[in-house]
């Protein structure tokens, strides 16, 4: 990884000029090196012609790699807790969704061993032919039991449960009411479904209401929220989707990618900590999130799960499920996870986190998710902050657009049950001392 330039060196340690203007004329020398609007949102316009043409025009990862700000493919070399090795230079990680510290788990790793031993490193087909081993079964109706389902089915990601899902359900003449910040995954399954899709305004029960009403004669509704936003950490107003569904005739799907193992009774979930388990038709998951591995799963009341089908879920039935050790270990998560207090450790122990932003002059949410996004607006400069972060030690996540409208830029941070007090002062540290010296933030 090259260095940062060191253009902006003089005017960073200058003294007594006020944030805003220093912060103001440090994006402006940025924006001279790197202009992220026209470089990577609007790529340059080059005479060739043909579907590839747009691959040689498009410049802004060079452009980023070169002046030493580009955030992403970043090699991790080890990892021992939060801790992480990247270029040979040792950082505290806040750039992973591990919430209960279960991937490198002695008794998760040596329960994958065992499926190692046991089957071998792949499936070699596909769930619906020869891809079904045991421990799937096994893990579908522990997933079941804990969470009160009467059907549950894992599936190779997150990604594609979701995806998989929604291209099932949303038939030509149905609706779907989909949160703005939903993740990537929901708007992709309502892009390839032949149904209309809806998108209102984040967390704005008026807006979701104007659209429930607007197609009020439709009879197939679906109202499909994150229960934990994945960007901004919010939380959905469960209690309010769930009376607007009843009133309106319409069915409820919640993605609790980040909120199992992080809400809720023993880590169930959103649905579980508003007690509406009940009303939600509807579950996905994800295993690569609080349980460490990788997979998804779609889990329903009754007999919902037989949308799943071959002439409806291509993904799901013509696509081999992760390797083994991944479900088995998953499956050995059951006794871990499910403790009573672990899904919760994290916001009973570390609320003083984001006080200790908020004191700082960053906007972050007030709740108990363990996602903290530090806004800091103009893409450029959350780039080059991002980057000097992990000079001094802190390996954090960024978000530029399209993942976030545009000047929305912000340094997505997250933590786990294995950050300790020392991991969290260092972090909050170079925070304070970064953010003074870019003028993000007063002294």
């Amino acid at each position: 990884m090259t260095k940062p330039f060191t253009l902006l060196s003089e005017l960073e340690n200058e003294d007594g000029e006020p944030s805003h203007l220093k912060k103001s004329k440090i994006i402006s020398l940025l924006k001279k090196k790197f202009d992220f609007e026209n470089s990577h949102l609007r790529p340059p316009n080059i005479k060739d012609k043909g579907i590839l043409a747009k691959c040689f025009g498009y410049f802004a990862p060079e452009q980023a790699k070169e002046l030493g700000i580009y955030p992403y493919f970043r090699a991790i070399e080890a990892i021992d807790g939060c801790h992480v090795v990247i270029d040979g230079k040792s950082a505290i990680s806040v750039s992973t969704n591990n919430y209960l510290g279960l991937a490198q788990d002695p008794r998760v790793v040596e329960a994958a061993r065992d499926a190692l031993e046991k089957f071998g490193i792949g499936c070699t087909g596909s769930r619906f032919l020869n891809g079904t081993f045991d421990l799937h079964k096994t893990l579908e109706r522990e997933i079941s039991s804990f969470l009160n389902r009467e059907d549950t089915i894992v599936m190779s990601t997150g990604f594609q449960a979701n995806q998989g899902t929604i291209a099932c359900l949303l038939g030509r003449k149905d609706v779907a009411f989909s949160d703005r910040e939903n993740h990537a995954s929901i708007y992709e399954g309502c892009g390839v479904a032949p149904g209309k899709t809806v998108r209102y305004q984040h967390n704005d029960m008026d807006h979701l209401e104007y659209y429930l009403k607007k197609y009020s004669d439709v009879e197939g509704k679906i109202i499909i929220t994150d229960s934990i936003f994945s960007m901004s950490g919010d939380i959905a107003n469960l209690p309010a989707i769930v009376k607007l569904a009843k009133d309106y005739g319409a069915n409820v799907m919640v993605d609790e990618a980040h909120g199992l193992g992080v809400m809720g009774e023993n880590g169930k979930g959103v649905a579980s900590y508003y007690n509406l388990e009940d009303e939600i038709d509807i579950y996905m998951g994800t295993f690569s999130k609080s349980l460490g591995s990788i997979g998804g799963v779609f889990f329903a009341k009754g007999q919902n799960t037989r949308v799943i089908h071959p002439k409806n879920s291509g993904g799901f039935f013509f696509s081999p499920p992760p390797p083994p050790p991944h479900f088995r270990g998953t499956s050995g998560v059951g006794g871990l996870v499910y403790v009573p207090g672990r899904g919760v450790k994290w916001g009973g122990e570390k609320p003083f986190l984001k006080r200790g932003f908020f004191d700082m002059g960053f906007q972050v949410n007030n709740n108990s998710i363990p996602i903290v996004p530090i806004k800091i607006g103009e893409e450029a400069l959350t780039l080059y902050m991002n980057r000097l972060l992990f000079d001094d030690g802190v390996f954090a996540g960024v978000a530029v657009s399209p993942v976030v409208p545009p000047l929305n830029a912000m340094i997505r941070t997250s933590y786990t049950s294995s950050h300790d007090q020392k991991d969290l002062d260092k972090v909050l540290g170079s925070f304070r001392k970064l953010g003074t010296k870019l003028g993000i933030i007063p002294k």
